[in-house]
């Protein structure tokens, strides 16, 4: 079933021709240096965690909480902010937000004491899910029914620009200057943002009828649980993989640590194809994106798990997991079709969902690792995880076909004004 079936319900939005391209453009520009600002800042700090342990005389393990504090940020942060903003305007909340974001990866920077640095890192998380939910309702209003997966992949376009390009140069500084630069950088992007966000995104007014009530309405829709399940599980795998994939690089495929971040360029640069293609396919097969990506998943996994040992299967599946977030767009758009008014709450969950599968990801790649199965058994880890999310996959689209009423229709966002 393609996006363009849903035609019926573009009554439920302003027409999103009111808008010229150039307008159009210019908004998914100031919204995508917004993720790239969030991606660098998520994504750098991994990098530079030894140059963080020797500022705070702390261990390396224990400078990582600062990532653990990060991800707890957005996992909590998503469903709080949408429930708080749930009577704001979208552009007002965008500014709130990425300001927000601005000023504490700026104090980051100054933080005095390893314990206040923590902490920090935990509320720079807070925005992180919301920013991109908010962000996927806007640019989706803005287009025709037929194009609103790719203006969410454009959105998203600036969190896997940052991993090909912002996580190496901050790293590459990090370490040349100080681990502190880097995060002025994200700050000072964050603030280029705002400024941004002011300028080209027009001013919109709050839905009728928000509510806190409305928003949480958003989890009592079965599909919204499953969709979410679906990015909890089925993507873990990618986390499991590459939460050690310094260790399989230097110690299964046997190369030199400075090749460490050539594989990760590579991962990147399948994110960014992944992330373009997919969006163009998920536009007209939105389930067939989601379910196709979680078999090529196992497909590749299970090639990363046997092949680890060689270089050129190392890249080819590093590449080819990257590519698999093609599925990212796609499922974010699946959370704004399945939330009816929740709007909001759903796709600013879908990276608490994220988070989730990162956690349990690493967790699990932790553990078979530890049982002696070596780091290549991480695939094996995906695998499994592809299987379940897949199986989930397959529940929501039989209980979707059961229905008497279609959950997959489009509930489009208000548009702006």
């Amino acid at each position: 079933m393609t996006d363009m079936a849903y035609s019926d319900s573009l009554d439920q939005a302003e027409p999103a021709a009111s808008y010229s391209k150039l307008q159009v453009a210019l908004v998914l520009f100031a919204l995508a240096v917004g993720g790239f600002a969030i991606g660098t800042g998520e994504f750098a700090i991994m990098g530079l965690l030894p140059n963080v342990a020797a500022t705070f005389s702390v261990s390396t393990p224990v400078a990582g909480y600062v990532i653990s504090a990060y991800a707890l940020g957005v996992v909590v942060g998503a469903p709080l902010i949408a429930i708080m903003a749930a009577k704001m305007a979208r552009r007002p909340l965008l500014l709130l937000l990425m300001g927000f974001f601005a000023v504490t990866n700026i104090l980051s920077a100054a933080a005095p004491d390893f314990t206040s640095f923590t902490i920090l890192r935990f509320l720079s998380g807070l925005p992180h899910g919301a920013y991109f939910g908010v962000g996927a309702l806007v640019a989706a209003s803005m287009v025709p029914l037929h194009y609103r997966v790719r203006a969410v992949g454009k959105v998203m376009l600036g969190l896997t620009v940052a991993t090909l390009a912002g996580t190496p140069v901050m790293a590459f500084f990090g370490q040349a200057l100080s681990w502190e630069v880097m995060f002025w950088a994200v700050g000072l992007i964050a603030a280029l943002t705002v400024t941004l966000i002011w300028i080209y995104l027009p001013q919109d007014r709050v839905v009728e009828g928000a509510s806190i009530a409305r928003e949480l309405g958003a989890f009592t829709r079965p599909q919204v649980w499953l969709t979410l399940a679906i990015a909890a599980t089925g993507f873990g795998g990618m986390f499991a993989i590459f939460s050690y994939i310094a260790l399989t690089v230097t110690e299964v495929t046997l190369l030199s640590v400075g090749m460490v971040p050539v594989v990760m360029v590579i991962f990147g640069v399948g994110m960014n194809i992944g992330n373009l293609i997919g969006s163009k396919l998920a536009d007209m097969f939105l389930m067939g994106t989601i379910g196709s990506m979680l078999v090529m998943n196992m497909v590749v996994m299970t090639m990363f798990a046997l092949g680890a040992g060689s270089v050129w299967l190392l890249c080819l599946s590093v590449f080819l997991i990257g590519c698999g977030f093609a599925a990212g767009p796609a499922v974010q758009t699946r959370l704004m079709d399945v939330a009816a008014d929740g709007q909001t709450m759903a796709a600013a969950s879908m990276h608490s969902a994220f988070n989730v599968a990162n956690a349990i990801g690493a967790w699990l790649g932790g553990v078979v690792i530890a049982m002696g199965f070596g780091y290549a058994a991480t695939g094996w880890v995906g695998v499994v995880l592809s299987i379940i999310g897949l199986g989930i996959f397959g529940l929501s689209v039989w209980l979707e076909r059961k229905s008497p009423t279609r959950s997959m229709r489009p509930q489009l966002p208000q548009a702006a004004e």
